[in-house]
């Protein structure tokens, strides 16, 4: 499965971006939970939310909950991130993941496939 992530670049702090993550193959991605991580620099990966296969559960790291939002178009093979109220410490590269179930887990080795990560930088 090849993920292509985009939507990231530059914005003030308060500001929101949206992200989006399309799958290249329809039937996988339909079938899985899929996830948005980062990594800051200096930092390992971490998860930031999390969506089911059918887009009824949902899941967050409480430093975005309210601030962030996962969704996902089956039809499109596209998850999105909406990002509000965007901070100095959501600085980071943001990647998309696949998983190999139904229901997603919070743990990088939960997900299979990767896209190539989206820059976000939040200027202070």
């Amino acid at each position: 499965v090849q993920l292509q992530a985009s939507g990231g670049g530059l914005v003030q702090a308060g500001g929101s971006l949206r992200l989006s993550c399309t799958a290249s193959v329809e039937r996988i991605f339909s079938s899985y939970a899929m996830a948005w991580f980062r990594q800051a620099p200096g930092k390992e990966r971490e998860f930031v939310a999390a969506i089911n296969w059918s887009g009824d559960s949902t899941y967050y790291e409480d430093s975005v909950k309210g601030r962030f939002t996962i969704s996902r178009e089956n039809a499109k093979n596209t998850v999105y991130l909406q990002m509000n109220s965007l901070e100095y410490d959501d600085t980071a590269v943001y990647y998309c993941a696949s998983s190999q179930w139904t229901v997603p887990g919070t743990r990088v080795r939960d997900y299979s496939s990767w896209g190539q990560g989206t820059l976000v930088t939040v200027s202070s």
